[in-house]
């Protein structure tokens, strides 16, 4: 029994025999765990070869291998400890396969003394006869992770190969077909078998033909900024937007642009005309709208003229059919008491004939009072319903002036040359405004990037969105419904470049641009259902201490705010 559970049993007197009995049996039923050298043994304990011959007893009498973190019975005879918490598993009473004696857990103890011998055994490395080193037990697995003639499996992926230690590194690094190597033009690591793929189809540092027919080689990620300059690629003249049709190679297009100079100021000439004539058109509508304005101004103001006086009368009515309705409620309180007096007289029947003639008469007057007021009453709903009518067409004006307004309004700030300089007064008063939760955001006037091109706005939160909500200004652009989407191309794909301005004269202007994807459903053709798509831009586009404080620039003065919007328009048909 172990000599630290005597110990404590002789120490504690008063303690129960039973409870030293279940405190040693939950003791041994988890017996500390077996030493790391030991459990990595396990494996191969039987077919370890000792240089000297295994003793009886160190041979477990239930494995019939080497004893490993020996445990030794009351019989006498040691286990290893694995066999022995195998056995002592079983649902059967355990005994020992050597006398057959019981198997108390209680009386169980690891014998260090047999541990220690064992552990000096010398033996054979595992890999004999071609490794010749014979070393203690206690050192095999040490040994083992240097022995040259160990098998060990190659670790690149997908390679099965198993062979010895001292021929791994060499088949690891040179001769396993699929190792890492550099590529030969980029460098990067890659396996042995997909260099060549990559080097034909991939890799970027190869140099390569270019599509146009160039006699040019140019490295395979420089061929799009190559072809921005490639003399063999087929461009459209300068001056298409203009009407011009002619399409030839880079390097004779300046050839043609300065034969045709003639030509093509013809061109712009007749663009410029027409412009003009548009100009003129929209001048005349302006003018058109201005009037129509005036007009509707001159009529709401006849129309208040005429409504005042009503209001005024109305206001009379509603006092004197208050003082007739109180006047009423005195008179059915007199006729109610000349009921009364009616009925009392009538029990009497006679000496009081004249007085009940009389009575009959002032009965007959409040009757007539009764019915002078509600006549008074009918003239006054007449009133009530002429006064609705001339507040409603009151209303219809007042609408209509201030959608004339706005589209007045719309009309002289409409720019159809893809950009826009939106002028934000009382900057910070809308800020503040921002800040208190309205309204949400700002929005620009519409602007196009032809006359009958795409239809755009810009949209600002002065206290940020998103990310940059209470620390950057945040600038959109959103996509509207235009009168000529059906012959516009979809998606919209020209890269739009959102600005603020430097009010100093320094041109110190902070600018950031994005490229459409072509994928988001913010650049397909809005539905005619909807106000606008889904804005897109900057959340984030400038922290507002350098927008009102910068080093060397004043983007706020005056309390004003200059945002600039321009879409690229090259190589945009304008129809």
């Amino acid at each position: 029994m172990d000599s630290a559970v005597l110990g404590g049993a002789e120490e504690s007197s008063l303690e129960s025999e039973e409870s030293v009995k279940r405190s040693e049996e939950s003791r041994m039923r988890s017996p500390g765990p077996m030493a790391s050298w030991e459990s990595e043994l396990t494996s191969i304990q039987h077919s370890l070869k000792f240089v000297l011959k295994l003793k009886d007893e160190f041979v477990c009498p239930i494995c019939r291998g080497v004893v490993l973190n020996p445990q030794q019975n009351s019989c006498g005879h040691i286990y290893c400890f694995h066999c022995l918490q195998g056995l002592l598993a079983s649902p059967s009473s355990p005994v020992c396969p050597v006398d057959g004696s019981v198997i108390t857990p209680a009386e169980v103890f690891q014998d260090n003394c047999c541990k220690r011998e064992i552990s000096g055994l010398e033996v054979f490395c595992t890999n004999s006869p071609a490794c010749t080193s014979v070393v203690t037990l206690h050192h095999l697995q040490e040994h083992l992770r240097s022995c040259q003639y160990e098998q060990l499996q190659c670790t690149n992926p997908g390679c099965q190969v198993v062979l010895q230690r001292r021929h791994w590194q060499e088949h690891l690094t040179h001769t396993c077909p699929r190792r890492m190597e550099p590529c030969p033009q980029c460098q990067q690591p890659l396996p042995l078998g997909v260099i060549q793929d990559h080097v034909q189809s991939l890799c970027p540092d190869v140099e390569v033909d270019c599509p146009n027919s160039c006699p040019q080689k140019v490295p395979r990620h420089q061929l799009a900024e190559h072809r921005r300059s490639c003399p063999e690629l087929q461009i459209n003249c300068s001056y298409k937007k203009f009407g011009c049709s002619v399409q030839d190679k880079r390097g004779k297009m300046k050839l043609h642009e300065d034969a045709a100079v003639g030509h093509h100021m013809l061109l712009v000439l007749r663009s410029n005309t027409n412009l003009e004539q548009q100009v003129e058109v929209l001048q005349e509508e302006v003018l058109q709208r201005q009037q129509e304005v005036q007009t509707d101004g001159l009529l709401l103001a006849g129309v208040q003229r005429k409504i005042q006086p009503l209001l005024q009368q109305s206001s009379e009515h509603e006092y004197a059919i208050s003082a007739a309705q109180r006047t009423l409620s005195r008179q059915e309180d007199v006729l109610s008491t000349v009921q009364l007096d009616v009925q009392q007289l009538s029990r009497r029947l006679g000496p009081g004939l004249s007085e009940l003639e009389h009575l009959r008469k002032s009965l007959d007057a409040v009757m007539q009072e009764v019915s002078a007021a509600e006549a008074l009453r009918e003239h006054l709903g007449t009133l009530e319903e002429n006064l609705k009518r001339h507040s409603g067409l009151l209303d219809l004006h007042a609408v209509q002036l201030s959608q004339n307004k706005q589209h007045l309004q719309e009309l002289e700030a409409t720019s159809y040359d893809g950009k826009l300089i939106w002028k934000i007064q009382e900057f910070r008063k809308k800020r503040e405004a921002e800040v208190k939760g309205q309204p949400p955001c700002l929005s620009s006037v519409p602007f196009h990037t032809g006359r009958c091109g795409y239809k755009m706005a810009i949209k600002a939160y002065l206290n940020g969105d998103g990310e940059g909500r209470g620390t950057h200004l945040s600038l959109y652009v959103v996509l509207m419904p235009g009168d000529f989407d059906p012959l516009l191309p979809w998606p919209f794909k020209q890269t739009v470049s959102l600005s603020v301005l430097d009010q100093s004269g320094a041109g110190n202007h902070r600018s950031l641009s994005f490229k459409p994807d072509p994928t988001s459903k913010s650049f397909q053709q809005p539905s005619t259902e909807s106000v606008s798509n889904i804005a897109v831009g900057f959340s984030c586009f400038l922290p507002l201490n350098k927008l009102e404080t910068p080093h060397n620039a004043v983007y706020v003065r005056d309390d004003t705010l200059f945002v600039k919007a321009k879409v690229d328009t090259a190589g945009l048909d304008q129809l």
